[in-house]
């Protein structure tokens, strides 16, 4: 979850050995998955892969399928950051459970509306901040 940067996982510094890939419940991740950090300190971070990469039991890795685009899922989880962290509060270490992030409804519009919505978020995204740092 350290590797969670709210933007694109493009190297990852940690390595499971061939060994341990083969006596453990893990898998790969491929390439465009959503991860999401359940607990802790990091609970809410979010990352694209671009390299594939297997997850810890800390971070939940998003499965995409053809119907979602997963910069839309990355901004509507990112939008609901706040959501799922009052989600996670209670115990020691607040966190969030993969069962929580999968029951959660998402509006999905068609995959070209989606792409559309995307494009518009990440030209007004830029304005956005240009503004808060002028406040």
């Amino acid at each position: 979850t350290g590797d969670l940067n709210d933007g694109y996982i493009k190297d990852v510094p940690e390595c499971i050995t061939e060994e341990g890939f083969q006596h453990s419940s893990t898998k790969i991740n491929p390439v465009g998955s959503v991860l999401i950090a359940m607990y802790g300190a990091t609970i809410g971070k979010l990352g694209i892969l671009q390299v594939p990469a297997t997850t810890n039991q800390a971070c939940c890795a998003c499965e995409l399928f053809q119907g979602i685009y997963n910069k839309y899922l990355f901004y509507f989880l990112l939008a609901n950051r706040n959501f799922f962290i009052r989600k996670g509060m209670g115990g020691a270490q607040p966190n969030i459970s993969k069962a929580k992030i999968i029951a959660t409804t998402i509006p999905l519009p068609p995959l070209a509306e989606q792409h559309r919505m995307v494009a518009r978020l990440e030209e007004l995204l830029p304005l956005c901040d240009a503004l808060a740092a002028q406040l």
